[in-house]
């Protein structure tokens, strides 16, 4: 040690390096524990909406009867940002999750509320996440059926150049969680959301058209750990232009993105008051295609989506393949 008790320079680097080694260790022991069930260990860093797959054409209400819809998510994020947007950890990160929305549109116009289409739906999915980290290797894992989504209640209003939908639904905790595993693929908490999707046509014949879609989630009390994790608002957006329209197929390609933000911090036992004031916040932009077929009543989709600038939450890119046909 010099004199004057100052450590040299070098020992100095060292010790820093080690330090910054060390948090950035128990920080990813934390996000595998809590990465996919946002409390076990006080942790929690996204809502539960799967972002960006309500993009494009979130107003329409399909037609009249019955309608399926899968939609393959992949999600990928190899960076953790702390509250500033700083990178503290890296590894991997990924959820894919195929889902499973079954749709029913009645013929029954509501006069009471505008000539409203009432519809209703459920979302059956199946998910699959691997979580590692450049330190610690391979973190968590499980696969199986994930928590379930339905929407009892859809209104929705067709006008000349906008078409509106209202949406109360819940997420309902059908996925397994058990507190402080590694293998969890369900919240382990309900969740009641209201929604809403807007798709406006800009020209007159709709062939430049934009979309929103709104949700904002109302997250219950965790089981077994007693946490409540915070609100979150969520926004998906698109604008898109018609390549082809024709009778048989309808072309639409165009720009896409979403943003998620934690509205309310997180409370329970073991959160310390600095934990509940974090809020995540998640920004992205990408492009989408689509293309409807009408006489077939089916559809395709393709969506991508890059992240950047997030804060207190991992960070990537996501993939998202959507198909659906009436009957």
């Amino acid at each position: 040690m010099e004199r004057g008790g100052r450590r040299p320079a070098s020992t100095k680097s060292s010790l820093s390096i080690r330090i910054r080694s060390r948090v950035k260790q128990l920080f990813w022991i934390g996000f595998a524990a809590g990465a996919f069930a946002p409390g076990a260990l006080q942790g929690q860093v996204r809502g539960v909406y799967p972002l960006g797959m309500s993009a494009i054409n979130s107003g329409i209400t399909p037609g009249l009867g019955f309608t399926y819809s899968n939609l393959f998510l992949f999600y990928s994020r190899d960076e953790m940002k702390d509250s500033h947007g700083g990178v503290i950890a890296t590894g991997e990160n990924s959820v894919m999750m195929d889902m499973n929305s079954f749709v029913y549109v009645t013929n029954r116009e509501l006069g009471f509320l505008g000539g409203a289409v009432f519809s209703f739906s459920a979302t059956l999915p199946i998910a699959n996440n691997s979580l590692s980290s450049d330190l610690k290797g391979p973190q968590s894992g499980g696969g199986g059926f994930a928590d379930s989504y339905y929407q009892p209640l859809i209104f929705g209003w067709r006008k000349k150049r906008t078409n509106i939908r209202a949406i109360y639904g819940f997420l309902a905790p059908t996925g397994r969680f058990t507190a402080g595993a590694n293998n969890n693929v369900g919240s382990g908490y309900w969740t009641h959301v209201g929604a809403a999707g807007e798709t406006f046509n800009l020209t007159e014949g709709g062939a430049i058209s934009a979309s929103a879609f709104q949700m904002y989630e109302f997250h219950t009390t965790q089981e077994e750990t007693g946490i409540h994790p915070g609100q979150t608002f969520d926004l998906d957006y698109s604008l898109m232009a018609s390549l082809r329209s024709t009778a048989a197929m309808n072309l639409q390609a165009g720009l896409s993105g979403y943003e998620q933000r934690q509205t309310t911090g997180r409370t329970g036992p073991g959160v310390t008051l600095a934990q509940s004031q974090e809020r995540y916040a998640v920004n992205s932009v990408g492009f989408a295609l689509s293309a409807a077929l009408p006489s077939r009543k089916a559809s395709l989709g393709l969506k991508y989506f890059r992240e950047f600038a997030n804060r207190s939450t991992n960070q990537g890119y996501s993939l998202q393949i959507t198909a659906s046909i009436g009957f």
